[in-house]
């Protein structure tokens, strides 16, 4: 199991024992779950660990790891246009309050979802930064805007920072933020997840800020001639944005 994390068992142990329990686990029992595209019931993932990883884990487990983390399987069509609707009962509070000046690292992370269009073809950026420095911790593109993008950001950011029991996690009231896998991984490791006040982007100004600067001199300052080349281009633009782009904290 360590292996398959690329983990060492000692770390495995010490956030396994001092924190959720489950969180490792969930990990191996989604990353089966999806690589059957969402159709794997409890019985198949446990046959799936089991014939990728050795790993023997009791169907009764993975069945309430699985309900934990709302991953159910789609026997169903689905539509080409969803209606998604956020949680009501999962909005939080605005625990930042404007505060977006920030004295260490891990202490608060800010996350959004905005558009890449062109020539009316459009890709979804969704991108977590930390106030401390305004760096991106992490960030994906994907053609679909749902909460799979925001989960696979939002678990790169942990992967990559390890630390994060206490931290913050700010965003708008998004049917992704308020979905109960997100509200799970989040409880998991020990984040506190912050809000915006409905209609109200001054809550949200770093990362609007972001967006506003990366279009700014990605789409407007090229000749992009399809939408690959813009993504491709804002993918080099974040690198350049993360080590040599000067930042200014006070937004």
């Amino acid at each position: 199991m360590c292996a398959a994390l690329d983990i060492s068992q000692r770390m495995y142990y010490k956030y396994r024992n001092c924190e959720d329990k489950d969180y490792y686990d969930y990990l191996l029992i989604k990353e089966i779950f999806d690589k059957s595209k969402g159709t794997y019931g409890y019985r198949r993932v446990c046959e799936g660990l089991l014939i990728k990883y050795g790993v023997m884990f009791n169907h009764k487990k993975v069945q309430r790891i699985m309900n934990k983390y709302n991953i159910k399987p789609q026997y169903t069509k689905k539509k080409k246009n969803p209606i998604y609707k956020r949680i009501e009962a999962n909005i939080k509070p605005n625990l930042v309050q404007r505060k977006f000046n920030v004295d260490k690292e891990n202490k608060i992370w800010t996350t959004d979802i905005t558009y890449l269009i062109f020539n009316g073809k459009r890709a979804y950026l969704s991108t977590i930064l930390d106030l401390y420095d305004r760096k991106v911790v992490a960030y994906k593109i994907s053609k679909f805007n749902d909460v799979k993008v925001v989960i696979e950001t939002l678990n790169e950011a942990i992967a990559k920072r390890k630390d994060v029991h206490g931290l913050i996690i700010h965003s708008d009231q998004g049917y992704q933020y308020t979905s109960y896998e997100y509200k799970a991984i989040c409880e998991s490791n020990g984040i506190q997840i912050s809000m915006s006040r409905k209609g109200t982007p001054i809550d949200d100004s770093p990362m609007e800020s972001f967006h506003g600067i990366l279009k700014k001199e990605t789409l407007y300052n090229n000749d992009i001639t399809n939408l690959q080349e813009y993504i491709a281009l804002v993918e080099d633009w974040i690198e350049f944005y993360n080590t040599k782009r000067l930042k200014n904290k006070r937004r």
